[in-house]
């Protein structure tokens, strides 16, 4: 890649980290292109340059934020409770570390009731779908014992939304404590007597 190349992305990235900014401060229908534009030191014409609308922008960054959890969903050899645990672990270590990856969290939970949102955006939140991967994990590891018994897609609703909420609370208040990623996990953890 050329430094050319390099500047831009770097450019392109401070973009996208002060319209998640925005957005989330703001809400989608409230911010202007413009806002965006002088937030990060540039002209509206130029920003065109890396984003042809704000509804383009959004939806980049609602792509991302599908994207990353999907991600984490790939087929894999590990033991159900283990894969929950290092997926835990993972998103928790991201997010203390990186406040663009915590206030995307925000961000997708706003857009999931945004109704402003553009069709673009709706499109892309239709194919979201963390649940029913999750389910299956859930399934496996009550088979062998290491989940605890109850609905597999309760259970894995319980996983995810403790994980939303702390990532929520991080980006909003990044001086409170994290919570450790294994107390999220003996929430499915079968119970030994």
């Amino acid at each position: 890649m050329s430094i050319r190349d390099e500047q831009r992305e770097k450019r392109r990235h401070e973009i996208l980290e002060t319209a998640l900014d925005l957005f989330i401060r703001k809400g989608y229908a409230a911010t202007k292109i413009s806002d965006i534009a002088q937030s990060v030191g540039m002209s509206v014409g130029l920003m065109f340059h890396y984003f042809e609308s704000k509804e383009k922008l959004y939806e980049e960054l609602i792509r991302c934020g599908v994207s990353g959890p999907m991600s984490t969903m790939a087929p894999t050899n590990k033991e159900p409770l283990e894969f929950f645990e290092g997926t835990a672990e993972l998103i928790f270590q991201y997010v203390r570390a990186q406040p663009f990856v915590a206030k995307m969290f925000v961000l997708m939970s706003q857009a999931f009731f945004n109704e402003a949102a553009p069709k673009g955006v709706k499109d892309v939140l239709q194919e979201f779908d963390i649940y029913t991967p999750t389910c299956l994990l859930m399934k496996e590891g009550q088979a062998n014992g290491t989940i605890r018994e109850g609905d597999p897609y309760a259970l894995s609703i319980a996983y995810w939304c403790a994980i939303q909420g702390i990532a929520e609370q991080t980006a909003m208040n990044p001086e409170l404590p994290c919570p450790e990623s294994d107390w999220i996990v003996d929430m499915i953890r079968r119970k030994t007597k």
